[in-house]
Protein backbone atom coordinates (compact mmCIF):
# COMPACT_ATOMS: atom_id res chain seq x y z
CA UNK A 1 0.00 0.00 0.00
CA UNK A 2 2.80 2.37 0.83
CA UNK A 3 6.65 2.08 0.15
CA UNK A 4 9.41 4.20 1.61
CA UNK A 5 12.59 4.04 -0.41
CA UNK A 6 15.78 5.28 0.50
CA UNK A 7 13.63 8.81 1.74
CA UNK A 8 15.64 11.59 3.31
CA UNK A 9 14.23 15.35 4.06
CA UNK A 10 13.97 17.88 6.08
CA UNK A 11 13.92 21.52 6.43
CA UNK A 12 16.24 24.26 5.29
CA UNK A 13 18.36 22.08 3.28
CA UNK A 14 19.07 20.03 6.61
CA UNK A 15 17.48 16.66 6.94
CA UNK A 16 15.73 14.99 9.47
CA UNK A 17 14.75 12.12 8.54
CA UNK A 18 17.92 10.16 6.57
CA UNK A 19 17.81 7.18 3.97
CA UNK A 20 14.60 5.45 5.74
CA UNK A 21 13.26 2.39 3.57
CA UNK A 22 9.86 0.53 4.87
CA UNK A 23 6.68 -0.69 3.55
CA UNK A 24 3.35 -0.45 4.99
CA UNK A 25 0.53 -3.18 4.29
CA UNK A 26 -2.92 -2.31 3.26
CA UNK A 27 -5.48 -3.40 6.20
CA UNK A 28 -2.90 -2.86 8.94
CA UNK A 29 -2.04 -0.66 11.83
CA UNK A 30 1.64 0.41 11.67
CA UNK A 31 2.87 2.50 14.84
CA UNK A 32 5.75 5.31 14.62
CA UNK A 33 7.36 5.76 17.66
CA UNK A 34 10.28 7.64 18.96
CA UNK A 35 11.56 10.18 21.11
CA UNK A 36 11.38 14.01 20.73
CA UNK A 37 13.02 15.28 17.56
CA UNK A 38 13.24 11.77 16.22
CA UNK A 39 11.46 12.95 12.71
CA UNK A 40 8.48 11.27 13.41
CA UNK A 41 6.22 14.06 12.34
CA UNK A 42 8.82 14.87 9.71
CA UNK A 43 8.19 11.25 8.06
CA UNK A 44 4.41 11.84 8.46
CA UNK A 45 4.50 15.29 6.08
CA UNK A 46 6.38 13.52 3.48
CA UNK A 47 3.87 10.53 3.36
CA UNK A 48 1.14 12.70 2.72
CA UNK A 49 2.69 14.93 0.27
CA UNK A 50 2.99 17.95 2.59
CA UNK A 51 6.58 18.01 2.46
CA UNK A 52 8.73 17.23 -0.66
CA UNK A 53 11.75 14.73 0.60
CA UNK A 54 15.34 15.51 -0.28
CA UNK A 55 15.66 12.50 -2.15
CA UNK A 56 14.40 8.70 -2.37
CA UNK A 57 10.19 8.54 -2.51
CA UNK A 58 6.86 7.86 -1.18
CA UNK A 59 4.91 5.50 -3.19
CA UNK A 60 1.07 5.22 -2.89
CA UNK A 61 -0.46 2.16 -4.27
CA UNK A 62 2.70 2.03 -6.55
CA UNK A 63 2.93 5.51 -7.93
CA UNK A 64 4.73 8.18 -6.87
CA UNK A 65 2.88 10.55 -4.62
CA UNK A 66 3.82 13.85 -6.20
CA UNK A 67 1.83 11.71 -9.67
CA UNK A 68 -1.08 12.47 -7.65
CA UNK A 69 -3.03 15.87 -7.81
CA UNK A 70 -4.38 17.23 -4.48
CA UNK A 71 -7.74 15.99 -4.97
CA UNK A 72 -6.57 12.20 -6.18
CA UNK A 73 -4.90 12.48 -2.78
CA UNK A 74 -7.47 13.50 -0.51
CA UNK A 75 -9.82 10.51 -2.04
CA UNK A 76 -6.93 8.13 -0.89
CA UNK A 77 -5.40 9.60 2.19
CA UNK A 78 -6.77 11.62 5.00
CA UNK A 79 -4.55 13.36 7.76
CA UNK A 80 -5.11 14.01 10.91
CA UNK A 81 -2.57 16.72 12.21
CA UNK A 82 -1.45 16.96 15.74
CA UNK A 83 -2.36 20.72 15.99
CA UNK A 84 -5.35 21.62 14.44
CA UNK A 85 -7.01 25.09 15.33
CA UNK A 86 -10.19 26.36 13.27
CA UNK A 87 -10.20 30.12 13.71
CA UNK A 88 -13.91 29.99 11.92
CA UNK A 89 -17.04 29.41 14.33
CA UNK A 90 -18.07 26.24 12.35
CA UNK A 91 -20.11 23.55 13.71
CA UNK A 92 -19.30 20.09 14.32
CA UNK A 93 -21.55 18.75 11.75
CA UNK A 94 -19.84 21.25 9.29
CA UNK A 95 -16.60 20.38 10.40
CA UNK A 96 -17.08 16.80 9.71
CA UNK A 97 -18.86 17.30 6.31
CA UNK A 98 -15.36 19.71 5.11
CA UNK A 99 -14.58 15.48 4.94
CA UNK A 100 -16.34 15.18 2.02
CA UNK A 101 -15.19 17.83 0.04
CA UNK A 102 -12.54 15.92 -2.16
CA UNK A 103 -16.12 14.43 -3.59
CA UNK A 104 -18.40 17.12 -4.08
CA UNK A 105 -19.32 17.47 -7.62
CA UNK A 106 -20.44 20.47 -9.94
CA UNK A 107 -19.52 23.69 -10.08
CA UNK A 108 -21.33 24.90 -6.87
CA UNK A 109 -19.68 21.80 -5.37
CA UNK A 110 -23.25 20.20 -3.61
CA UNK A 111 -23.49 17.45 -1.10
CA UNK A 112 -25.40 14.73 -2.32
CA UNK A 113 -27.24 12.36 0.08
CA UNK A 114 -24.43 9.94 0.35
CA UNK A 115 -22.18 12.78 1.49
CA UNK A 116 -24.60 13.00 4.51
CA UNK A 117 -24.93 9.67 4.93
CA UNK A 118 -20.94 9.21 5.43
CA UNK A 119 -21.11 12.67 7.96
CA UNK A 120 -23.26 10.77 10.10
CA UNK A 121 -21.65 7.66 10.32
CA UNK A 122 -18.29 9.18 10.42
CA UNK A 123 -20.13 11.60 13.42
CA UNK A 124 -21.46 8.02 14.99
CA UNK A 125 -18.41 6.00 14.91
CA UNK A 126 -16.45 8.76 16.69
CA UNK A 127 -19.46 9.57 19.38
CA UNK A 128 -20.09 13.29 18.53
CA UNK A 129 -23.14 13.42 17.08
CA UNK A 130 -25.07 14.10 20.17
CA UNK A 131 -23.10 17.45 19.81
CA UNK A 132 -23.36 17.88 15.78
CA UNK A 133 -24.83 21.52 16.55
CA UNK A 134 -22.67 22.69 18.57
CA UNK A 135 -19.92 25.18 18.14
CA UNK A 136 -16.30 23.30 17.44
CA UNK A 137 -14.57 26.52 19.25
CA UNK A 138 -17.41 25.40 22.27
CA UNK A 139 -16.03 21.93 22.73
CA UNK A 140 -12.54 20.54 25.37
CA UNK A 141 -9.60 19.44 23.56
CA UNK A 142 -10.52 15.84 23.41
CA UNK A 143 -13.74 16.30 22.06
CA UNK A 144 -11.90 18.12 19.06
CA UNK A 145 -9.44 15.36 18.24
CA UNK A 146 -12.79 12.95 17.72
CA UNK A 147 -14.43 15.62 15.44
CA UNK A 148 -11.54 16.13 13.61
CA UNK A 149 -11.11 12.13 13.55
CA UNK A 150 -14.70 12.02 12.37
CA UNK A 151 -13.94 14.38 9.76
CA UNK A 152 -10.62 12.23 8.46
CA UNK A 153 -12.84 9.38 8.20
CA UNK A 154 -15.76 10.90 6.65
CA UNK A 155 -13.48 11.11 3.71
CA UNK A 156 -13.72 6.97 3.39
CA UNK A 157 -9.80 7.26 2.68
CA UNK A 158 -8.20 4.07 2.13
CA UNK A 159 -5.13 5.21 3.84
CA UNK A 160 -5.90 7.29 7.48
CA UNK A 161 -1.99 9.00 8.69
CA UNK A 162 -2.73 9.91 12.44
CA UNK A 163 0.02 12.44 14.17
CA UNK A 164 -0.70 11.81 17.89
CA UNK A 165 -3.96 10.44 17.61
CA UNK A 166 -4.71 9.82 21.56
CA UNK A 167 -3.56 13.31 22.56
CA UNK A 168 -5.70 15.10 24.53
CA UNK A 169 -8.23 11.86 24.74
CA UNK A 170 -8.59 10.77 28.60
CA UNK A 171 -7.78 7.16 29.09
CA UNK A 172 -11.43 5.95 28.22
CA UNK A 173 -11.47 7.62 24.93
CA UNK A 174 -7.78 7.03 24.05
CA UNK A 175 -9.15 3.20 24.29
CA UNK A 176 -12.34 3.77 22.51
CA UNK A 177 -10.59 5.67 19.82
CA UNK A 178 -8.34 2.43 19.29
CA UNK A 179 -10.98 0.23 19.56
CA UNK A 180 -12.59 1.58 17.20
CA UNK A 181 -10.04 2.68 14.19
CA UNK A 182 -8.73 -1.21 15.25
CA UNK A 183 -12.66 -2.16 14.17
CA UNK A 184 -12.76 0.47 10.80
CA UNK A 185 -9.38 -0.79 9.99
CA UNK A 186 -10.58 -5.00 10.47
CA UNK A 187 -14.37 -3.68 8.56
CA UNK A 188 -12.78 -1.38 5.87
CA UNK A 189 -9.56 -2.65 4.75
CA UNK A 190 -8.45 0.84 6.18
CA UNK A 191 -4.55 1.64 6.37
CA UNK A 192 -3.88 3.23 9.56
CA UNK A 193 -0.46 4.94 10.08
CA UNK A 194 0.19 6.63 13.48
CA UNK A 195 2.79 8.56 15.61
CA UNK A 196 2.09 7.12 18.97
CA UNK A 197 3.84 7.96 21.99
CA UNK A 198 2.51 5.97 24.36
CA UNK A 199 4.34 2.72 24.06
CA UNK A 200 1.91 0.35 25.27
CA UNK A 201 -0.81 1.65 22.70
CA UNK A 202 1.59 0.77 19.96
CA UNK A 203 1.95 -2.49 21.49
CA UNK A 204 -1.83 -3.42 22.15
CA UNK A 205 -3.33 -1.92 18.50
CA UNK A 206 -0.34 -1.92 16.02
CA UNK A 207 0.71 -4.63 13.38
CA UNK A 208 3.39 -3.15 12.89
CA UNK A 209 5.64 -0.45 14.87
CA UNK A 210 8.55 1.25 13.32
CA UNK A 211 11.16 3.09 16.27
CA UNK A 212 12.99 6.07 14.65
CA UNK A 213 16.30 7.35 16.41
CA UNK A 214 17.50 10.42 14.85
CA UNK A 215 15.69 10.66 12.37
CA UNK A 216 17.10 6.76 11.05
CA UNK A 217 15.43 3.26 11.13
CA UNK A 218 16.61 1.80 14.87
CA UNK A 219 13.84 -0.81 14.35
CA UNK A 220 10.71 -2.00 12.69
CA UNK A 221 8.76 -4.93 13.08
CA UNK A 222 5.52 -6.65 14.93
CA UNK A 223 5.07 -5.13 18.60
CA UNK A 224 6.86 -8.29 20.20
CA UNK A 225 10.39 -7.76 18.90
CA UNK A 226 10.16 -3.89 19.03
CA UNK A 227 8.89 -3.63 22.52
CA UNK A 228 12.42 -4.99 24.28
CA UNK A 229 13.30 -2.97 26.80
CA UNK A 230 17.12 -2.74 26.21
CA UNK A 231 16.84 -1.46 22.35
CA UNK A 232 14.11 0.80 23.84
CA UNK A 233 16.77 2.22 26.81
CA UNK A 234 19.09 2.42 24.33
CA UNK A 235 16.40 4.90 22.18
CA UNK A 236 14.70 6.77 25.06
CA UNK A 237 17.50 7.00 27.34
CA UNK A 238 15.73 6.36 30.12
CA UNK A 239 15.85 2.44 32.48
CA UNK A 240 12.76 0.66 30.98
CA UNK A 241 11.26 -2.88 32.14
CA UNK A 242 9.38 -5.42 29.73
CA UNK A 243 5.87 -6.76 31.39
CA UNK A 244 3.59 -9.18 29.52
CA UNK A 245 0.27 -8.24 29.27
CA UNK A 246 -2.04 -9.78 31.79
CA UNK A 247 -5.09 -10.86 29.04
CA UNK A 248 -3.39 -10.51 25.74
CA UNK A 249 -0.43 -11.77 24.14
CA UNK A 250 1.26 -8.62 24.04
CA UNK A 251 4.25 -6.76 25.86
CA UNK A 252 3.98 -3.72 28.49
CA UNK A 253 6.90 -1.65 29.15
CA UNK A 254 6.73 0.10 32.47
CA UNK A 255 9.13 3.16 32.96
CA UNK A 256 11.34 2.26 35.97
CA UNK A 257 12.01 5.45 38.16
CA UNK A 258 16.00 6.04 38.53
CA UNK A 259 15.81 7.70 42.23
CA UNK A 260 16.94 4.81 44.94
CA UNK A 261 15.42 4.12 48.22
CA UNK A 262 17.15 3.29 51.19
CA UNK A 263 18.64 -0.06 50.81
CA UNK A 264 16.04 -3.09 51.90
CA UNK A 265 17.39 -5.45 54.54
CA UNK A 266 15.19 -8.70 55.31
CA UNK A 267 16.07 -8.42 59.01
CA UNK A 268 14.21 -5.08 59.05
CA UNK A 269 11.37 -7.67 58.59
CA UNK A 270 8.87 -7.62 61.72
CA UNK A 271 6.81 -10.57 63.11
CA UNK A 272 4.02 -9.99 65.52
CA UNK A 273 2.05 -13.20 66.10
CA UNK A 274 -0.77 -14.03 68.53
CA UNK A 275 -2.89 -17.27 68.07
CA UNK A 276 -4.77 -16.27 65.48
CA UNK A 277 -2.24 -14.75 63.04
CA UNK A 278 1.10 -14.60 62.23
CA UNK A 279 2.14 -10.89 60.87
CA UNK A 280 5.02 -10.38 59.10
CA UNK A 281 5.19 -6.62 58.64
CA UNK A 282 8.10 -4.88 56.16
CA UNK A 283 9.06 -1.00 55.66
CA UNK A 284 9.19 -1.23 52.23
CA UNK A 285 7.00 -3.29 49.64
CA UNK A 286 8.40 -6.84 48.07
CA UNK A 287 7.86 -8.29 45.30
CA UNK A 288 5.88 -11.61 45.62
CA UNK A 289 4.61 -14.41 43.72
CA UNK A 290 2.28 -16.71 45.97
CA UNK A 291 -0.53 -18.84 45.60
CA UNK A 292 -1.98 -17.08 48.62
CA UNK A 293 -5.71 -16.33 48.66
CA UNK A 294 -4.86 -12.76 49.19
CA UNK A 295 -2.46 -11.32 46.53
CA UNK A 296 -2.43 -14.27 44.72
CA UNK A 297 0.09 -14.40 41.64
CA UNK A 298 2.86 -11.67 41.20
CA UNK A 299 2.13 -8.50 43.21
CA UNK A 300 4.21 -5.97 45.40
CA UNK A 301 3.25 -5.88 49.15
CA UNK A 302 4.55 -4.82 53.00
CA UNK A 303 2.45 -7.38 54.88
CA UNK A 304 2.37 -10.98 54.99
CA UNK A 305 -0.66 -12.50 57.20
CA UNK A 306 -1.08 -16.26 57.92
CA UNK A 307 -4.23 -16.52 59.39
CA UNK A 308 -5.32 -19.25 61.49
CA UNK A 309 -8.80 -21.09 60.83
CA UNK A 310 -10.81 -23.31 62.46
CA UNK A 311 -10.79 -26.62 60.74
CA UNK A 312 -14.42 -26.84 59.58
CA UNK A 313 -13.96 -23.18 58.24
CA UNK A 314 -16.40 -22.83 55.75
CA UNK A 315 -17.74 -19.39 53.02
CA UNK A 316 -18.95 -19.45 49.99
CA UNK A 317 -16.78 -16.45 49.28
CA UNK A 318 -14.01 -16.88 51.48
CA UNK A 319 -11.63 -13.99 49.52
CA UNK A 320 -14.27 -11.75 50.48
CA UNK A 321 -14.42 -12.81 54.43
CA UNK A 322 -10.72 -12.87 54.36
CA UNK A 323 -10.65 -8.99 53.29
CA UNK A 324 -13.17 -7.85 55.92
CA UNK A 325 -10.62 -10.39 58.30
CA UNK A 326 -7.69 -7.92 57.16
CA UNK A 327 -9.67 -4.37 57.73
CA UNK A 328 -10.22 -4.98 61.21
CA UNK A 329 -6.77 -5.99 62.21
CA UNK A 330 -6.32 -3.27 60.72
CA UNK A 331 -4.53 -3.94 56.84
CA UNK A 332 -4.60 -3.14 53.55
CA UNK A 333 -5.59 -5.76 51.42
CA UNK A 334 -4.30 -4.45 48.77
CA UNK A 335 -0.87 -4.52 50.27
CA UNK A 336 -1.25 -7.70 51.72
CA UNK A 337 -0.19 -11.21 51.17
CA UNK A 338 -3.09 -13.67 53.00
CA UNK A 339 -2.75 -17.59 53.34
CA UNK A 340 -5.39 -19.25 55.49
CA UNK A 341 -3.92 -22.69 57.80
CA UNK A 342 -5.73 -24.91 60.06
CA UNK A 343 -2.27 -25.80 61.30
CA UNK A 344 -1.08 -24.27 65.08
CA UNK A 345 0.73 -20.84 64.77
CA UNK A 346 2.37 -21.93 67.82
CA UNK A 347 3.61 -24.96 66.21
CA UNK A 348 5.89 -22.20 63.50
CA UNK A 349 9.03 -23.21 62.01
CA UNK A 350 11.79 -20.27 61.52
CA UNK A 351 14.84 -20.60 59.63
CA UNK A 352 17.31 -17.54 58.73
CA UNK A 353 20.78 -18.08 57.01
CA UNK A 354 22.85 -15.68 55.43
CA UNK A 355 25.49 -17.38 53.63
CA UNK A 356 27.86 -16.82 50.60
CA UNK A 357 26.18 -13.07 50.41
CA UNK A 358 22.63 -14.83 50.54
CA UNK A 359 19.89 -14.20 52.84
CA UNK A 360 16.72 -15.71 53.54
CA UNK A 361 13.89 -15.91 55.80
CA UNK A 362 11.99 -18.91 55.98
CA UNK A 363 8.53 -19.55 58.42
CA UNK A 364 6.51 -22.39 57.71
CA UNK A 365 3.11 -23.91 59.34
CA UNK A 366 2.08 -27.37 58.88
CA UNK A 367 0.07 -30.01 60.11
CA UNK A 368 -0.27 -33.28 58.40
CA UNK A 369 -3.69 -34.85 58.96
CA UNK A 370 -5.07 -34.22 55.07
CA UNK A 371 -1.60 -35.37 53.67
CA UNK A 372 -2.12 -36.26 49.90
CA UNK A 373 0.42 -37.84 47.37
CA UNK A 374 -0.06 -35.44 44.31
CA UNK A 375 1.11 -38.37 41.92
CA UNK A 376 -1.84 -40.90 43.63
CA UNK A 377 -4.40 -38.35 44.31
CA UNK A 378 -6.72 -39.24 41.07
CA UNK A 379 -7.53 -42.14 43.26
CA UNK A 380 -9.20 -40.25 46.13
CA UNK A 381 -13.38 -40.37 45.50
CA UNK A 382 -13.85 -37.56 47.86
CA UNK A 383 -13.32 -34.34 46.32
CA UNK A 384 -13.39 -32.21 49.44
CA UNK A 385 -11.03 -29.47 50.44
CA UNK A 386 -9.44 -29.29 53.94
CA UNK A 387 -7.94 -25.95 54.75
CA UNK A 388 -4.77 -26.10 53.69
CA UNK A 389 -2.19 -26.76 56.46
CA UNK A 390 1.51 -26.62 55.15
CA UNK A 391 2.26 -22.70 54.55
CA UNK A 392 5.88 -21.21 53.43
CA UNK A 393 6.50 -17.83 53.46
CA UNK A 394 10.25 -17.17 51.99
CA UNK A 395 11.44 -13.58 52.04
CA UNK A 396 14.82 -13.37 50.10
CA UNK A 397 17.48 -10.17 49.67
CA UNK A 398 18.40 -9.94 46.32
CA UNK A 399 16.75 -9.30 42.31
CA UNK A 400 14.91 -11.86 41.01
CA UNK A 401 13.98 -12.36 37.72
CA UNK A 402 10.34 -13.79 36.78
CA UNK A 403 12.10 -16.95 35.61
CA UNK A 404 13.67 -17.08 38.92
CA UNK A 405 10.77 -16.49 41.01
CA UNK A 406 9.15 -19.61 39.21
CA UNK A 407 12.40 -21.95 39.70
CA UNK A 408 12.33 -20.74 43.21
CA UNK A 409 8.66 -22.04 43.83
CA UNK A 410 9.46 -25.28 42.00
CA UNK A 411 12.52 -25.63 44.33
CA UNK A 412 10.62 -24.88 47.52
CA UNK A 413 8.04 -27.34 46.48
CA UNK A 414 10.80 -29.97 45.97
CA UNK A 415 12.36 -29.29 49.29
CA UNK A 416 8.82 -29.49 51.19
CA UNK A 417 7.86 -32.58 49.67
CA UNK A 418 11.51 -34.04 50.79
CA UNK A 419 10.90 -33.09 54.28
CA UNK A 420 7.65 -34.80 54.13
CA UNK A 421 9.42 -38.01 52.79
CA UNK A 422 12.05 -37.78 55.55
CA UNK A 423 9.70 -37.58 58.36
CA UNK A 424 7.30 -40.67 56.93
CA UNK A 425 4.32 -38.53 55.95
CA UNK A 426 1.87 -40.21 54.55
CA UNK A 427 -1.06 -40.19 52.59
CA UNK A 428 -3.92 -41.44 54.91
CA UNK A 429 -6.08 -42.65 51.73
CA UNK A 430 -3.31 -44.16 49.20
CA UNK A 431 -0.79 -45.57 52.23
CA UNK A 432 1.86 -43.70 50.25
CA UNK A 433 4.24 -40.71 51.23
CA UNK A 434 2.93 -37.76 50.47
CA UNK A 435 4.19 -34.29 48.86
CA UNK A 436 2.41 -31.79 50.89
CA UNK A 437 -1.35 -31.47 52.17
CA UNK A 438 -4.55 -30.94 49.90
CA UNK A 439 -4.07 -26.57 49.77
CA UNK A 440 -0.85 -25.35 50.62
CA UNK A 441 0.33 -22.02 49.74
CA UNK A 442 3.75 -20.78 49.30
CA UNK A 443 5.03 -16.92 49.36
CA UNK A 444 8.55 -16.44 47.76
CA UNK A 445 9.23 -12.47 48.41
CA UNK A 446 11.97 -10.47 47.33
CA UNK A 447 13.55 -7.29 47.97
CA UNK A 448 14.21 -6.69 44.44
CA UNK A 449 17.60 -4.72 45.09
CA UNK A 450 21.39 -6.10 45.40
CA UNK A 451 22.60 -9.34 43.59
CA UNK A 452 20.91 -10.17 40.54
CA UNK A 453 19.63 -13.63 40.83
CA UNK A 454 18.48 -15.03 37.00
CA UNK A 455 17.95 -18.02 37.89
CA UNK A 456 17.24 -20.19 41.02
CA UNK A 457 16.72 -23.77 40.59
CA UNK A 458 18.36 -26.82 42.73
CA UNK A 459 21.63 -26.20 42.06
CA UNK A 460 22.18 -22.61 41.84
CA UNK A 461 23.36 -20.68 45.06
CA UNK A 462 19.92 -19.02 45.49
CA UNK A 463 18.51 -22.35 44.59
CA UNK A 464 20.50 -24.52 47.23
CA UNK A 465 19.74 -21.89 50.16
CA UNK A 466 15.83 -21.90 49.13
CA UNK A 467 15.85 -26.16 49.44
CA UNK A 468 18.12 -25.93 52.77
CA UNK A 469 15.93 -23.34 54.70
CA UNK A 470 12.85 -24.65 52.63
CA UNK A 471 13.63 -28.24 54.16
CA UNK A 472 14.88 -27.33 57.49
CA UNK A 473 11.75 -24.58 58.59
CA UNK A 474 8.99 -27.35 56.79
CA UNK A 475 10.64 -30.27 59.45
CA UNK A 476 11.13 -27.90 62.79
CA UNK A 477 7.19 -27.18 62.25
CA UNK A 478 6.30 -30.83 62.14
CA UNK A 479 8.68 -31.45 64.88
CA UNK A 480 6.58 -29.06 66.62
CA UNK A 481 3.44 -30.34 65.80
CA UNK A 482 4.37 -33.94 66.74
CA UNK A 483 5.72 -32.30 69.90
CA UNK A 484 2.31 -30.70 70.92
CA UNK A 485 -0.24 -33.66 69.81
CA UNK A 486 2.09 -35.92 71.57
CA UNK A 487 1.60 -33.74 74.36
CA UNK A 488 -2.62 -34.17 74.36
Amino acid sequence: MIQIQQLTGGYDGKPVVKDLSFSIERGKITGIIGPNGSGKTTLMKMMNGMLSPQSGEVLIKGKPISSYSAKELAKIIAVLPQHAESSFDFTVHEVVALGRYPFYKGLLKQSTQKDEEMVQRSMEFTGVQHFAEKSIQSLSGGERQRVLLAKALAQEPEILLLDEPTNHLDLSYQMKLMDLLKDWVQGCQLTVVAILHDLNIASLYCDQVLLLDDGKEKAVGKPGDIMDSILLEGVYDTKLSRQEHPQKPKPLIALVPSEREEQKKIEDIELQTTSEAMVFRSPYFLKTMSSALIGGGFCWANTFVNRHVDKNYNYDDAHSEYEAYLHSLPVNPNETIGMMTAARLEDAGMVSIEKEGIKILAAATAGTSNAVDAAQSWQRKDDTVAIGTINIWLFIEGELTDEAFVQAMMTAIEAKSSALRDYGIKDPITGTIATGTSTDSLCIASTQEGERMRYAGTITPIGKAIGHTVYQTVGKAIENYRKRMAQT
